[in-house]
C-alpha cells in the first residue's frame, strides 16, 4: 500500500483513503452518512457541535469532520455510545435554543428520537432581536454557536472581521466588536453570513416582514446579487421573497452577494429587477471612513 495512502475500516466495510482525510470525508467516499451541524463543505471545520462524533476505540469520541484517519483505524458510527451523546447534544441543544426554523435540526430530533422535554425548565439562552440594517435580521434566540457566520466573515472568505464570540461560557453570543450595530461595524452587507446560517438566526428582512403581514415594500430594503452560480427562493404565490447562495456559493468560488444599497424589489420568476445604483451608492459613501479605519477596502 502507498505511503499517501490509508486503509482502514468503517462500520464493518474498509475503505481506503489518501492519508489526512477526515472520518466524515472517508466514510461518505464509501457511502455512510455521518450527521453533522457546525460543519460546512466550504467553511474550516472545528468540531464545535460533537453532532458527528464517532468511536474510533479511544476512551472519548471522536468528532469525525476534524479528526484525520489512520492506517488500522477501526471507525463505529452507530454504535449505542454514539447514538446515546448524539440525542443527549441535541436534547441539550433544544432545551437551550429556538431550533424552529432549523429544517436540518428537526430532521435529526425526529431520526434520534430526542426528548426534547428531558432538560424542560432549564435556563435558555435569550438575546434581543436586533433589526439595525435593511438587509437582515439577527435573532440570537436562534443562534446554535455554529461559528459559519463568523468564519466565512473572516478568512474563510470575506475577511471582513465584523462578526465575533461575544460572551463567555452558556452565555457566549454571536456579536459585533464593541456590541456595534452592523452599519456601524467592518460589514459590507455581502450576505455570506445569511447563507450559510443553518437556523435562521440570520434571516433576509424582506423574508422577516413578509412573516410578519409587512408589505416590504413600504420599508427601504436594498438588495442585490452579485457573481456566479446565484440562485431564488423560495417562491411564494410566484414571487420571490428570499435569495440565497448555492451550496458551493462561498465568496471566492462565485457565490451570492447582497450589495449594501442596491435596491431588490419583489419580482416574478422570468422578470428583471430592478438596481437602484444611487440608493446604493447613498447607502455605501458614509461608511467608507468605517471600513478604512478597520483596513479594509
Amino acid at each position: 500500500m502507498s505511503s499517501d495512502m490509508v486503509t482502514l475500516t468503517i462500520d464493518g466495510l474498509p475503505a481506503t483513503v489518501p492519508a489526512g482525510t477526515t472520518i466524515l470525508n472517508a466514510a461518505a467516499a464509501i457511502g455512510i452518512d455521518i450527521p453533522v451541524v457546525c460543519y460546512h463543505p466550504n467553511l474550516t471545520a472545528n468540531g464545535l457541535c460533537r453532532i458527528c462524533s464517532v468511536d474510533v476505540g479511544r476512551r472519548l469520541q471522536a468528532a469525525a469532520c476534524v479528526t484525520e484517519v489512520a492506517e488500522g483505524m477501526v471507525v463505529n458510527t452507530r454504535s449505542k455510545d454514539v447514538l446515546a451523546a448524539r440525542r443527549t447534544n441535541l436534547e441539550m441543544l433544544s432545551s437551550a435554543v429556538d431550533l424552529s426554523e432549523a429544517p436540518h435540526l428537526l430532521d435529526l430530533l425526529v431520526e434520534y428520537d430526542v426528548d426534547t422535554e428531558r432538560f424542560e425548565g432549564m435556563e435558555k439562552r435569550t438575546s434581543p432581536v436586533y433589526d439595525d440594517n435593511p438587509f437582515y435580521i439577527r435573532d440570537y434566540n436562534k443562534c446554535i454557536n455554529c461559528w459559519r457566520c463568523v468564519q466565512v466573515c473572516a478568512e474563510d472568505a470575506q475577511y471582513t472581521f465584523a462578526l465575533n464570540f461575544d460572551g463567555r461560557g452558556f452565555h457566549t453570543l454571536i456579536g459585533t466588536f464593541d456590541g456595534d450595530g452592523m452599519p456601524d461595524t467592518t460589514c459590507v452587507f455581502c450576505g455570506q453570513c445569511v447563507g450559510v446560517c443553518p437556523t435562521n438566526a440570520l434571516k433576509p428582512k424582506r423574508e422577516f416582514l413578509l412573516e410578519q403581514g409587512v408589505d416590504p415594500d413600504e420599508h427601504d430594503l436594498r438588495l442585490a446579487t452579485r457573481g456566479l452560480g446565484r440562485q431564488v427562493r423560495p417562491v411564494r404565490a410566484g414571487v420571490v421573497v428570499r435569495v440565497n447562495q448555492v451550496d458551493v456559493g462561498i465568496a471566492r468560488q462565485g457565490g451570492l452577494h447582497l450589495l449594501a444599497g442596491v435596491r431588490f424589489k419583489p419580482f416574478h420568476v422570468g422578470l428583471e429587477h430592478d438596481l437602484d445604483i444611487a440608493a446604493r451608492d447613498a447607502f455605501a459613501k458614509p461608511r467608507m471612513p468605517i471600513l478604512a479605519r478597520h483596513g479594509c477596502h
